[in-house]
């Protein structure tokens, strides 16, 4: 079992994924910016996040995996944000998947036409910013923050063991 420290971290880590989803979805639905497919696909990290460290906080099994899974889970997170960023700051052509809709086989015309009136929020475009900072820097931020925090728990654990 992990210490008080430990579990007080991951309480911390855990917190933060919550507040970083309602954030996200507070910013899109209620004050109406629309996010990019890169934007969408940055909140995955953090609602793995939020079912790896409960994981973490009920098992007394698998504790250094489901931690090690975390740190590659922010990992993944990180990476695609410094990708989303060097897009924003046009170091990096927009992909494929910045304009992606979601087409399948049974589309109807009826789909097609609204899907050609919906406005697309391309990848480079910043539609909010905290304290000058693009939420994409700031998702930059708390990523290498996780890491740092989850490789210390992780390194911890090697050591109390």
């Amino acid at each position: 079992m992990f210490n008080l420290k430990t579990e007080f971290y991951l309480k911390i880590l855990l917190l933060f994924c919550f507040i970083a989803l309602i954030s996200a979805y507070f910013i899109e639905h209620i004050l109406g910016h629309q996010p990019c497919n890169l934007c969408l696909i940055e909140r995955i990290p953090y609602g793995i996040g939020i079912i790896l460290i409960i994981l973490t906080l009920v098992l007394e099994k698998n504790q250094k995996f489901l931690v090690l899974l975390l740190i590659l889970v922010f990992i993944f997170s990180l990476g695609i944000t410094i990708y989303h960023f060097g897009i924003e700051k046009e170091f990096f052509q927009e992909s494929a998947i910045c304009n992606a809709k979601d087409l399948n086989e049974n589309i109807t015309k009826k789909d097609l036409l609204e899907q050609l009136n919906e406005i697309v929020v391309s990848c480079k475009d910043v539609t909010f910013k905290i304290f000058g900072l693009s939420l994409t820097s700031i998702n930059i931020i708390i990523s290498l923050l996780f890491i740092i925090i989850l490789t210390k728990i992780y390194t911890s654990y090697e050591k109390n063991k």
